[in-house]
């Protein structure tokens, strides 16, 4: 075998294992990836019961309703839909009405979203990446704004 071929066969069997192992890691990974939808993206796609994913907006003035010490009842709005979300647990400091916050959860089969994380912004002018760019798509939030 002559110098070129070997050198040919070495660096396709170096790309067949680079190839290889970037496979099993996307598929090692598909389970815990999460997308991030907004509540006008879940009710236009028609999203399934049971599918995870994160979801984007703000609380929705009036909405929040805490029962037994850890239970709450919040909507999560982006001005064109609501979801209604209920989460077990204690809420960030900084969480409040007409704040952006992304709830991590599912879908649950009534058509609510059942969360099992929430995060809330850290300051007065911070929005999520992904809360604002879809509020600014919808012409609801401009850059600099603070939502109070």
């Amino acid at each position: 075998m002559t110098r070129k071929k070997r050198r040919l066969l070495v660096i396709s069997g170096a790309a067949a294992v680079l190839a290889l192992s970037a496979g099993l890691v996307l598929f090692a990974l598909n389970d815990t990836i999460v997308f991030f939808r907004t509540p006008s993206e879940i009710a236009a796609e028609g999203t399934q019961p049971g599918t995870r994913l994160r979801l984007g907006g703000l609380v929705k003035d009036g909405s929040v309703q805490h029962t037994d010490g850890t239970h709450v009842r919040f909507v999560i709005t982006d001005h064109g839909a609501d979801m209604s979300v209920a989460y077990v647990g204690l809420l960030p400091d900084l969480f409040r009405e007409g704040q952006g916050v992304i709830a991590e959860g599912v879908i649950a089969p009534d058509g609510s979203f059942a969360a099992d994380s929430v995060l809330a912004k850290h300051d007065e002018t911070y929005m999520p990446k992904e809360v604002a760019d879809a509020l600014k798509k919808q012409g609801v939030w401009k850059e600099g704004e603070a939502t109070q």
